[in-house]
Parts: structure tokens; C-alpha cells; sequence
């Protein structure tokens, strides 16, 4: 179960995209070794909001806390440093590059005197195989393999590995269940779970919301731009009520 102590705080997020009002006082508070469902229908602002928290798009207004301490999210790799990584549903992977590849993309480990700047492929290798047994890949799928030929959950475990790997504080899922079967369905749930096991935090997006049930501590509920609900929990409310609150059908009863 999740703790106390909050990782990250977005407080009163506002979003312009010209006229479009894309956030409206957003407020989001992450608690360390949380599972975070967000949930809302196609335009309600979950992909703006993680855009923003994972520093690829600027907000017009507002502020992120991380650990306590106020940041200014400029670029995704601003968010990185900051212990935040996103998985989108393409999983920003390179087809043609192996999966140790993959894995240490631009944090490659190397050997040697620096003047050499040569790539520790064996070490890569080596810490590739462990983290995919790690993430639950039983299939004896060597490191050198490329990212093109695997499926699609193996290719979302590889994502998450890496995420793992270089201690993110804050794993971002978007859809990370989209176009996948059954079996590699309940590896990605499992994934997530695993990230929870070793202290990691976790947004969970999905529009599937019987796996977002499957896994999360808390649902958030997003409409037009807002935060409709933010404490939801699997245990105590029901799919259609969740659905309820997603579509408005809450409002009218």
C-alpha cells in the first residue's frame, strides 16, 4: 500500500493553448510508492496534464513541487533529472536497436580511458538480461535482439525496465494496454505492480478502466480541463460509478 509522504504536488495548473482552456486550476498530489489512476473521456485534459508533469509541453500558470521543492519543468529531460519518466503508448523506442540499446538510450554505460569513448556493450548486456527477467519476460530473450522484432507487451516491459533501471521516482503509463492480447495485458499489470513493490510511484492511463481497477491505489476523474474527483477508491467504488463520474452521468442523477 501506498504511503504518506508526497513525491510530487501540481498546484493550480493552468493550460492555454491560444483560446482553448485546456487546464482549469488543475490540482495533483503523487504520494511515494503510489499507483494513480487518471481517468476522463478523449479531450478531457489527462494527456495536456502529463505532457506538463513530464516537461514536454509549457503551462501557462501554476506550480510543480517535487519532493518539497518547487520546479520549473522546461523539457522532458528536466523531468528525468527530477525522477519523472513517461511511457508513452509507442514507448519512444528505436525498432532497429537492440534492447540493451534501447534500454541505456542516451545514458549509454562505456569503458576504457574517456579519450577511447568506447560503449560497454557486455555490461549493457548483461544488466538488459537481468532487468527482463526482472519485469517478468520468462522467454529467454537475449539483450542483443532487436526492439523491432518483439510484441508489443514485450516491448512495453522493455520501456518500463528502463524506467525501473534508472530509479525514476515517478513511472508515467499512458495507455500502456492499448492493441495488446490478454497475456500481455496482465504482464504489464504485473509490471506495475512490480514498480510499486520497490518504492516506485506510478500515473496509471488507461481507457480500459477494468485494468486501471486491477492495479491502482486511487482514481483521479478529469472533465473539460478539471479535476471532477481525486480520492476514488477501487475498493470502495464501483466500475459504473467511476463511469458515472467520467461522463457527467453523476451529476444528472
Amino acid at each position: 500500500m501506498s504511503g504518506t509522504e508526497t513525491l510530487v504536488e501540481m498546484r493550480h495548473i493552468e493550460k492555454f493553448y491560444g483560446r482553448v482552456h485546456a487546464l482549469r486550476d488543475v490540482n495533483l498530489t503523487i504520494r511515494r510508492g503510489e499507483i494513480v489512476g487518471l481517468l476522463g473521456d478523449n479531450g478531457a485534459g489527462k494527456s495536456t496534464l502529463i505532457k506538463v508533469l513530464s516537461g514536454a509541453v509549457p503551462y501557462t500558470s501554476g506550480q510543480i513541487f517535487i519532493k518539497g521543492r518547487e520546479v520549473r519543468l522546461r523539457s522532458t529531460n528536466d523531468a528525468i533529472v527530477s525522477g519523472i519518466e513517461t511511457i508513452y503508448q509507442d514507448s519512444a523506442l528505436v525498432p532497429q536497436l537492440s534492447i540493451a540499446r534501447n534500454l541505456f538510450l542516451g545514458r549509454e554505460l562505456r569503458t576504457g580511458p574517456r579519450f577511447l569513448d568506447r560503449l560497454d556493450q557486455e555490461r549493457m548486456n548483461a544488466v538488459a538480461a537481468d532487468l527482463l527477467k526482472r519485469v517478468g519476460i520468462s522467454k529467454n530473450i537475449p539483450p542483443t535482439t532487436p526492439i523491432g522484432s518483439l510484441s508489443g507487451g514485450e516491448r512495453q516491459a522493455v520501456a518500463i525496465a528502463r524506467a525501473m533501471y534508472f530509479d525514476s521516482d515517478l513511472i508515467v503509463l499512458d495507455e500502456p494496454t492499448n492493441n495488446l492480447g490478454v497475456a500481455e495485458t496482465q504482464g504489464v499489470l504485473r509490471f506495475v505492480r512490480e514498480a510499486r513493490d520497490t518504492g516506485h510511484s506510478c500515473i496509471f492511463i488507461a481507457h480500459n478502466i477494468h485494468h486501471v481497477f486491477q492495479v491502482v491505489d486511487r482514481m483521479v476523474v478529469m472533465r473539460r480541463g478539471s479535476v471532477v474527483a481525486d480520492d476514488l477508491s477501487p475498493a470502495t467504488s464501483s466500475i459504473q460509478e467511476v463511469e458515472n463520474i467520467i461522463t457527467g452521468e453523476h451529476m444528472a442523477a
